[in-house]
């Protein structure tokens, strides 16, 4: 047996003993391990080769994430599509006043808040029925938007679309965090939330197409109707093609599946992922105020990423485009983003300094929110919209790694998650009710609060990440720089088992991504 199997079995065997072995018995355990599956599979047999590790990785961005990704661009559609609805003769027909088109936007995140402890149950229940469960749900709730008769009927079919969406949307970075190592999540929750500037970016001709021809049934019912179906025709695709895990994906080798579930090893300590929850971990997740401090980021963001895509083409055509014009003007700025979205969580998984890019992110945001209050030619407010919206979306997209990164176990992880939306999703309750007609043509009110939380967000990256070099330094202290564990480790065993464990939860080695 080669050294660096020797290496191999040594870590997988005895890592509960070493996790352990770190926590004195006269601490008080901050950090909770959870423990591996005593009925895993014996990894002692496999290196974890770098060439076959980016097969394996590669695959996973080919095969998993383009899938989340779409579904996350479909489950868009379905939430913002109101405001296309709402131009093409909703308000018309249902005989709605402006208020009541604003509970409409409120009520489906009242629905989205009340739910968002379903995120725990990516752990809970198989990934891949949990998945379909929730596609199938939003797929036949959008759908039913068409059907409606009255404002109640349709309050009805936003609430419960919020409610079912909350169990895909928030748990789909804590289910990334399954399949990719923590320098890798960054990037790949970037590949599935630029699905959202993505959507924006061709809702508004979508729409237009859709609700440009002359029909039996009404424009904004036929809406309804087209963007809710593909939902539908998902549901048995994900049930078949989402994958539980990495080793039981049906995309890879028997080989490729031993390499991906040592990399969960390498991750958490352990090989189970699925069907259990560590509630001193809850505990743990709850007191912890990194959670907080991401979950008021998120708030922060929530407000403009709540308004802009619904109120934007409103916006565009108060300054004076027609309403096709304005719709056509809508795309650009988000196409930015989205290529943003993806840049930015790439640099920062590189480099893993995630929170000067947020604080980065939110100063773009902010000066756009300005130009927008501010300013009164048109030139430079559309200038404001390309700064506003390359802010806030990739922004939002760096604040989700960022809990993932700093919790070292699944279940924190999830709890982290959780709270995150739990808190950031009430940002859209503020968010969709600050541009009220009465504020027309200009909304300096509503771009003004929009900038004080945009940069409010940079603030608090600022604090988070202060908080956590601080917290790096008191780990550098108790068990050495990073180098200097390696170097002690590597003459105790072996190099391979130095570098292997590498990424332990909450062992000598980690280190809370700056």
């Amino acid at each position: 047996m080669s050294v660096a199997n020797q290496s191999m079995r040594a870590t997988l065997g005895d890592r509960e003993k070493a996790a352990s072995d770190e926590i004195g018995p006269d601490e008080e355990k901050e950090f909770a391990v959870e423990r591996p599956d005593p009925g895993s599979i014996d990894l002692s047999r496999y290196e974890i080769d770098p060439v076959l590790e980016k097969r394996v990785v590669r695959k996973l961005d080919w095969r998993f994430t383009p899938l989340v990704a779409w579904l996350f661009l479909l489950s868009f559609l379905d939430r913002s599509n109101i405001g296309n609805a709402e131009t093409a003769g909703m308000q018309k027909d249902l005989n709605l006043s402006s208020g009541d088109y604003a509970w409409l936007l409120t009520i489906f995140y009242i629905g989205y808040i009340l739910f968002e402890p379903l995120v725990l149950m990516w752990k809970v229940v198989p990934p891949h029925i949990w998945a379909t469960f929730v596609v199938f749900g939003w797929g036949i709730v959008a759908t039913l938007q068409a059907t409606t008769m009255t404002w109640s009927g349709m309050m009805a079919c936003r609430f419960f679309l919020g409610a079912v969406e909350a169990g895909f949307g928030p748990g789909v970075p804590f289910l990334l965090s399954f399949f990719y190592l923590r320098h890798e999540v960054g990037l790949r929750i970037g590949l599935f939330f630029c699905a959202a500037p993505l959507a924006n970016t061709f809702a508004g001709a979508l729409a237009y197409g859709i609700t440009s021809g002359q029909s039996k049934l009404a424009n904004w019912r036929l809406l309804f109707l087209v963007e809710g179906l593909p939902t539908l025709i998902m549901v048995p695709m994900t049930f078949y093609f989402l994958p539980d895990s990495p080793d039981k994906a049906r995309f890879l080798t028997e080989e490729e599946k031993a390499i991906a579930k040592a990399r969960g090893v390498k991750q958490v300590g352990g090989t189970k992922r699925i069907g259990s929850i560590n509630w001193k971990d809850v505990a743990l997740a709850l007191k912890d105020p990194k959670c907080w401090i991401t979950a008021l980021m998120y708030f922060s963001c929530n407000v403009s990423y709540s308004s802009l895509p619904v109120f934007l083409p409103t916006i565009l055509s108060q300054m004076g485009f027609g309403s096709v014009n304005a719709q056509g003007l809508t795309a650009p700025p988000y196409f930015l983003s989205f290529l943003l979205t993806i840049a930015t969580t790439f640099i920062a998984d590189k480099t893993q300094q995630r929170g000067i890019m947020v604080i980065v992110l939110s100063c773009i945001g902010g000066i756009g929110y300005i130009l927008l209050a501010t300013v009164e030619t048109v030139g430079v407010r559309y200038f404001g919209i390309w700064l506003a919206a390359a802010g806030i979306f990739p922004a939002i997209a760096n604040i989700l790694p960022w809990v993932t990164n700093n919790q070292g176990s699944d279940t924190r992880r999830g709890v982290g998650i959780m709270l995150l939306n739990l808190i950031g999703q009430c940002g859209p309750l503020l968010g969709t009710n600050i541009f009220p007609g009465t504020d027309k043509p200009r909304y300096i009110k509503g771009f003004s609060i929009c900038a004080a939380f945009i940069f409010f967000n940079g603030f608090l990256a600022l604090t988070l990440r202060t908080l956590l070099v601080w917290e790096n330094k008191k780990l550098d202290k108790k068990y050495g720089t990073k180098d200097e564990v390696l170097a002690r480790r590597a003459q105790e065993t072996s190099k391979a088992e130095a570098v292997h464990e590498a990424e332990e939860n909450y062992g000598e080695l980690f280190r809370y991504v700056l």
